[in-house]
C-alpha cells in the first residue's frame, strides 16, 4: 500500500482501524440480519394467510425489495441530510395531507390516498410516521435541552397538527401511530415528569370529549365490542371473537403451517393483513408466538443499542423515537387482534401484506443504520 494511501485512511479513521464493507456500504450486518429473517418468515406466513395465493406473496415480495433498496438508499445519506431537509419534508407531508382531504382517493370509506400521474396511489399519512419525528427533533436539538416549557409547547404543535389533519380522513389508528412517534421525540429530550403527569391528565379530562365530539360511531363502536364482544358475535365482535379463537387453538406447537382452519375456511376476516398473526398463532403455536416476539425484541434491542450510542442530540433523538415507534406498532396489533385493544386497523410490521407501511419502516431503518455508520471516530 503507498504511504498516501495510509495516510488517507488514518485522517478518516483516526484510530488506525480498517473500515470493513459493512461500514463502506454503510449498513448495519446486525440488524440487517435480523430484518432479512423477519420478512422471510413474514412470507411464508403471508402465503397461508393469502390462502396459498402466490400472487399476493410475489407482490409482497416485490414490495420489500422496494422497502429494502430504500433502505439502503436512506442509509448511505448523513444525518445531518436528514436534519437539514427536516423542515422541508414537514411542510411537504402537510401540503400531502391538506391534498388528501381536498383531492384525494376515497376506499371503505375513508379518504386516505394520493394518486399522481403515472405512479401508484400512496398514502401520505404513513411517511409522516417519519417526517414527524425528524421535524420535531429537528427543532428541539437546535436549542438546549431539556428544553423549556415554550419548545416543548412548540415540539407538541408540531405534533398535534399532523395528526388533526389525520383524523379528518379518517383515520384514527395512524394518526395515533404519527402522535406517538412525536411525543417518543419530546419524552427523550427531557420532559419532566410534572409535565408528563400534567399531559396525562389533560388527556384524560380531553377522553369524553373526544369520545362525543371527534370520534365517529364506528370507532364508538370498536371501543364497546371490546369491552364485550358478545354483545354483537356476527356484527362487530365478530373479529375479535374469530381472532381469539384462532390464537387460542394453536395451543403449544400449533396446528402446522397452511392446516388453520380460522383463516382457511374463511372465518378469520382481513387474515393476510391487520389479523395475520392469528394465523401465525394458529398454525405455529406458542412456540411460533414466541419466536415472532423474540425476532422484534432482538430488532427492538439492536435499534436502541445504535440511539444510545448516537453522537449529538439530533440522532439520538430521532434513533429512539423511530425504535419506540416500531414497538409500539408491535403492541397496539398484537394488543388488538389478541383483544386487548380497540381495532384500529395497524399491521403487524413487515408481517403483514402492505406496501406504504413496509417502505416507511424499511426508510425507518435505513436513517437508523446511517446514524449508527456515519459515527466519526474520536481518538482518546
Amino acid at each position: 500500500m503507498a504511504i498516501r494511501d495510509v495516510l488517507d485512511a488514518t485522517a478518516s479513521n483516526p484510530l488506525g482501524r480498517p473500515r470493513g464493507i459493512w461500514a463502506t456500504l454503510h449498513l448495519d450486518p446486525i440488524l440487517l440480519f435480523l430484518l432479512f429473517v423477519l420478512v422471510s418468515g413474514g412470507l411464508f406466513v403471508l402465503y397461508s394467510g393469502a390462502d396459498r395465493n402466490i400472487d399476493v406473496v410475489e407482490a409482497q415480495g416485490v414490495r420489500l425489495v422496494i422497502a429494502f433498496v430504500v433502505m439502503i438508499v436512506f442509509a448511505q445519506l448523513d444525518p445531518n441530510v436528514f436534519r437539514r431537509w427536516a423542515p422541508w419534508l414537514y411542510v411537504a407531508g402537510l401540503g400531502s395531507l391538506v391534498a388528501v382531504l381536498l383531492v384525494g382517493i376515497g376506499a371503505k370509506g375513508a379518504q386516505r390516498w394520493l394518486g399522481l400521474p403515472g405512479l401508484p396511489r400512496f398514502q401520505p399519512s404513513e411517511l409522516m410516521k417519519l417526517v414527524v419525528p425528524m421535524a420535531v427533533a429537528w427543532y428541539l436539538s437546535r436549542h438546549f435541552l431539556p428544553p423549556s416549557l415554550s419548545r416543548i409547547a412548540v415540539g407538541l404543535a408540531l405534533v398535534l397538527v399532523p395528526m388533526v389533519l389525520i383524523i379528518r380522513q379518517p383515520d384514527l389508528g395512524t394518526s395515533l401511530l404519527v402522535g406517538m412517534a412525536g411525543l417518543f421525540v419530546v419524552f427523550f429530550a427531557g420532559m419532566s415528569w410534572k409535565l408528563i403527569s400534567a399531559f396525562v391528565a389533560m388527556v384524560s379530562v380531553a377522553a369524553p370529549l373526544m369520545w362525543f365530539f371527534v370520534m365517529r360511531d364506528y370507532q364508538k363502536q370498536r371501543v364497546l365490542t371490546l369491552l364485550d364482544p358478545q354483545s354483537d358475535p356476527l356484527g362487530a365482535g365478530w373479529n375479535i371473537i374469530q381472532s381469539k379463537t384462532a390464537i387460542g387453538s394453536g395451543g403449544i406447537d400449533g396446528k402446522g403451517w397452511l392446516e388453520g382452519t380460522q383463516s382457511h375456511l374463511e372465518f378469520l376476516p382481513e387474515s393476510h393483513t391487520d389479523f395475520i398473526v392469528a394465523v401465525l398463532a394458529e398454525e405455529f403455536g406458542f412456540i411460533g408466538m414466541l419466536v415472532l416476539l423474540t425476532m422484534y425484541f432482538l430488532i427492538i434491542l439492536r435499534c436502541l443499542y445504535i440511539a444510545v450510542t448516537a453522537q449529538d442530540s439530533f440522532s439520538r433523538l430521532l434513533a429512539g423515537a423511530l425504535t419506540m415507534t416500531f414497538f409500539i406498532y408491535v403492541f397496539v396489533n398484537i394488543g388488538m387482534v389478541s383483544g386487548l385493544l380497540p381495532i384500529v386497523g395497524v399491521p403487524l410490521p413487515l408481517i403483514s401484506y402492505g406496501g406504504t407501511s413496509s417502505v416507511t419502516l424499511m426508510a425507518a431503518f435505513g436513517v437508523l443504520m446511517s446514524i449508527h455508520t456515519h459515527r466519526r471516530m474520536i481518538s482518546a
